[in-house]
């Protein structure tokens, strides 16, 4: 997947969103006196129910919410549907390009586990009524025409580190949107794809290790 999909998930939302609540807010308590105008006061220094600000776009859901904000989870599924298509052209890529057969052979894997999580999530699209998008992005576009341009060792050594970086940053926001996605169903498929892309990862720095000699791009 894209390797900027960390930028709109619920990190990058939440963070902004904290900035506009009262300092009281964020632990769900104001002190007494220090309600907001024309706000009814609770119980011990207690919002009732909802406080001002909750499921507003940007806004994390704090204790007491009583509806849900899907934005972040409608964010990551287009983020995903983008990075989805981008891994599957790569794929192909890497199997026409690649001078190893590591990397021709991790290309392959990609094309086939991508193009069937990329499925996954266009059925659950449609169930949500969603749309995703439907080609690639500038980012990917600018990344596959670069990659497109290499030849031998240097487009494996370019792809395999692309592949971890890509992979490291798909984890990490799958394993947000598993974790705290308020969507069951997008929840659901950022779980079950998780496991998958794990495994990328570990294919992808061997692929890595491969292709520089044994040694991690890193070194």
């Amino acid at each position: 997947m894209n390797i900027h999909l960390l930028r709109k998930t619920a990190y990058g939302a939440a963070i902004a969103g904290l900035t506009l609540l009262p300092v009281g807010l964020l632990g769900g308590q104001m002190p007494q006196g220090q309600y907001p105008q024309g706000y009814p006061q609770g119980q011990a220094g207690q919002y009732p129910g909802q406080y001002p600000g909750a499921n507003t776009p940007g806004v994390p859901n704090q204790p007491g919410s009583t509806m849900t904000d899907l934005t972040n989870d409608v964010d990551f599924a287009k983020e995903a549907a983008a990075g989805g298509m981008a891994e599957v052209k790569l794929g192909e890529l890497a199997e026409q390009k690649g001078s190893s057969q590591a990397v021709r052979d991790f290309g392959k894997q990609m094309v086939e586990d991508h193009s069937a999580a990329n499925e996954k999530l266009n059925a659950v699209a449609a169930r949500q009524k969603l749309t995703l998008p439907a080609k690639l992005d500038k980012h990917d576009q600018k990344n596959y025409d670069r990659l497109s341009q290499l030849s031998g060792d240097a487009f494996d050594r370019a792809y395999a580190k692309d592949m971890v970086k890509d992979h490291q940053n798909d984890v990490a926001a799958f394993k947000q949107e598993a974790s705290s996605g308020q969507n069951p169903a997008i929840k659901q498929f950022a779980s079950e794809t998780l496991p998958t892309l794990e495994n990328h990862l570990k294919m992808a720095r061997e692929m890595e290790r491969t292709v520089n000699g044994g040694k991690s791009g890193g070194q």
